[in-house]
């Protein structure tokens, strides 16, 4: 079975995210996308998630590892579901590596010229249900 187009989409932003190629990440973004920060905490637009991506850079002291592990698509005409095991591996505060297991969900929107753009980033998936 071929690898769905937004399979390599999301492994490209992954790679941009942990180069810091903010500028590519973006190109991955809708111009009203949201991203989910952390539970309570949403950003809505280019330049606020471009400005998250840095501080969480930040954060993580230029730690940050994604991985895709498992992935799960769910398309309808030009919208997707994604389905994502997302893999965090990040340096800790006391400098120890820590890996995180997310079951992420984010959603897509092909536009007019055919490429897919992210709407919603949600690395959170169903635990922001916890949050309330």
């Amino acid at each position: 079975m071929p690898t769905h187009e937004l399979t390599r989409v999301i492994a490209a932003a992954d790679q941009a995210i942990m180069a810091e190629d903010f500028d590519a990440v973006m190109d991955v973004y809708d111009d009203h996308a949201t991203l989910v920060i952390r539970p309570g905490l949403t950003v809505v637009g280019k330049g606020p998630i471009r400005k998250a991506f840095v501080a969480i850079a930040e954060h993580f002291d230029h730690s940050l590892k994604i991985t895709q592990d498992k992935m799960t698509i769910l398309e309808s005409g030009d919208t997707a579901l994604v389905l994502a095991e997302a893999v965090l591996q990040v340096r800790g505060a006391t400098g120890a590596p820590q890996s995180l297991v997310r079951r992420a969900t984010y959603v897509f929107r092909k536009n007019a010229a055919g490429k897919w753009l992210c709407l919603i980033d949600n690395s959170y998936g169903t635990d922001l249900l916890n949050e309330g």
